[in-house]
């Protein structure tokens, strides 16, 4: 994994492929790598959709080796949605095989001028970009079927659906899972409007006949997988809780914690919350002969996916997480789980973001546009999105613009992306991360709901603003430096609260590369990044008045504490001050 491979999609007669060693980008992967690349070779000034961004797609420093937990994708641009800095993450299999492959990254450039539809297929003899305008508009699914039928089933790929192509705001880039299904989304930021102004469709990967990566110490290297592991299934968060229930075991108990966004913000707490909740979801998901407990990607041992049926037993989607379940559900008074595992693949098939589509129905919700609760309303106003009609193209564009469109005053975005499913006013943490990180509101940044909620890692009190500062800033360096290495965030509940678990993910990236890292090291990683992020963010004009929650937040009491969101605005312009 010591090359870059780049594509210029607009050199003259068709796309263009180069290689060239890391250079200056060497010791760096995953996040780290998307930023840095980014930071350096993008004018911060571009348009997010012109030839000058660069859509930076990069496996973590252990992704594509036997370490567990390292099949996690970074994917890097200037944002259409923020206007800003962005790294989008996601599971599934093509980070192993773009490692496997020898790529710690894929730079694609430049921008065709006609609007051909292109492919590109890449194994271990090297690129081939072809022209295949019988792609345009395919969702998803039917897009991986197609591609199966050319290139077999023992592939990977990336790819967006027809919101990409039709470079909407809430765009995704899919990854399939280990069942060759586009389930798993690199959603935040609109990044499939990239990729879809590059008028790539989808990226085949095949990595037969490469070989595992090799550690410099393999002994070594095997030794510390084990006790991470050993630690990560001895936790009860990633050991019973993730595997039992997914992430939708979060349901009761943030809606118990009164922290459940409810009706478009307007409630801390959902009275149906329990027809929807992880429990209720994996109890229908096995009496309909789907999977409760399933990993996104080979090496994954906390198992926090699923697969969910429909009624007649036939396959709908993957388990929805968390984020969707809240998003589709209680943000928009929906308690129909059906319903939900709708949207969740009709979001899929598009290659739309969960969290912005739900935050965006709500916001439409509140403007009258459907009623609140109407489940039907919301699948049809979903399909509005993927037909790319005049109404479907406004809600594509993700709840900031919806909002402006139809003069909605209650607005829940953060540098125009949406906020996900915990309320900053019952928990102030991760109100700070949503206010400051370079991404937008985004929970994954510095998930202060681990210790104000959870009690992972130490107890700050969710409702009080003392502790909420340091308690971001150390998670946010944290995050930056996990997402660099290709590791599922998930693993930091572990690290957060067994030192030994810890030290062996420290042990694996030393017994990898053969460095002497530290503890500190980590963290001067993780600083790196958001000292990067930060300085594009800033030269492309934002400032302190941008890492702000809407004003609501703070004017507008939540029940049931009915309290507002307290840390002042002199501490928020703190955070990054280590």
């Amino acid at each position: 994994m010591e090359k870059i491979l780049r594509i210029d999609t607009g050199a003259a007669g068709g796309p263009k492929v180069s290689e060239e060693p890391l250079g200056q980008y060497a010791g760096l992967g995953g996040r780290a790598l998307t930023s840095t690349l980014v930071a350096k070779e993008v004018p911060p000034l571009c348009h997010p959709l012109g030839a000058e961004n660069k859509l930076v797609i990069a496996p973590g420093l252990l992704s594509g080796t036997v370490a567990a937990m390292s099949g996690r994708l970074s994917i890097g641009a200037k944002s259409p949605l923020t206007g800003g800095i962005k790294e989008a993450n996601s599971g599934g299999q093509p980070a192993q095989v773009i490692a496997r492959l020898g790529y710690a990254a894929i730079v694609i450039e430049g921008k065709p001028e006609g609007d051909d539809l292109y492919k590109i297929f890449i194994n271990k003899d090297g690129v081939k970009i072809t022209k295949d305008n019988s792609l345009k508009m395919l969702p998803n699914y039917d897009l991986v079927e197609k591609m199966k039928a050319e290139y077999g089933d023992k592939v990977a790929m990336i790819s967006i659906g027809p919101a990409g192509e039709m470079k909407m705001g809430a765009a995704s880039i899919a990854c399939t899972d280990m069942e060759l299904r586009p389930t798993r989304h690199a959603g935040r930021g609109g990044l499939g409007a990239v990729m879809g102004s590059k008028c790539i469709k989808v990226i085949v990967l095949d990595d037969t006949g490469m070989k595992m990566r090799s550690p410099k110490d393999p002994e070594k290297y095997k030794e510390a997988n084990k006790k991470f592991v050993d630690g990560l299934r001895a936790h009860p968060v990633t050991g019973q809780g993730l595997p039992a229930y997914g992430t939708n075991v979060l349901t009761n108990i943030l809606n118990e914690a009164g922290g459940y966004p409810t009706y478009n913000f307007k409630e801390g707490r959902f009275d149906k919350a329990h027809l929807i909740s992880g429990e209720t979801q994996a109890e229908t998901e096995v009496a309909r002969g789907g999977l409760a407990t399933h990993g996104c990607h080979r090496g994954c041992v906390i198992r926090c996916s699923g697969s969910y049926h429909d009624k007649d037993g036939h396959f709908l989607t993957k388990q929805p997480e968390y984020e969707t379940v809240w998003a589709h559900g209680g943000n928009c008074g929906i308690c129909d789980l059906d319903a939900i595992a709708m949207l969740d693949f009709l979001d899929d098939n598009f290659g739309l973001d969960t969290i912005e589509m739900g935050v965006t129905i709500g916001v439409a919700m509140e403007a009258g546009i459907i009623p609140c609760g109407d489940a039907e309303g919301a699948i049809r106003l979903v399909k509005e999105v993927g037909q790319g009609t005049p109404l479907g193209r406004i809600l594509g564009s993700g709840a900031a613009v919806t909002g402006r469109v139809f003069g909605v005053e209650r607005v829940p975005v953060v540098k125009g992306q949406a906020l996900p499913a915990y309320d900053p006013r019952a928990v102030q943490g991760i109100g700070v991360t949503y206010a400051t990180s370079p991404m937008g509101a985004d929970h994954t940044a510095g998930y202060a709901v681990a210790t104000n909620i959870l009690k992972v890692g130490g107890d700050v009190d969710p409702l009080k603003p003392e502790g909420q500062i340091e308690l971001s800033r150390n998670l946010q360096i944290a995050t930056a430096a996990i997402d660099s290495t290709g590791m599922c965030l998930f693993i930091a509940f572990a690290l957060l609260d067994q030192p030994e678990t810890f030290q062996a993910l420290i042990d694996m990236l030393n017994a990898f590369y053969g460095l002497n890292l530290d503890a500190g090291g980590v963290a001067d990683l993780g600083k790196m990044v958001l000292k990067t992020e930060r300085e594009f963010n800033k030269k492309a004009g934002f400032t302190n008045a941008g890492d702000r929650l809407p004003r609501f937040f703070t004017t507008e009491p939540v029940a049931p504490h009915n309290i507002t969101f307290g840390v002042k605005d002199e501490e928020l312009d703190q955070v990054f001050n280590w």
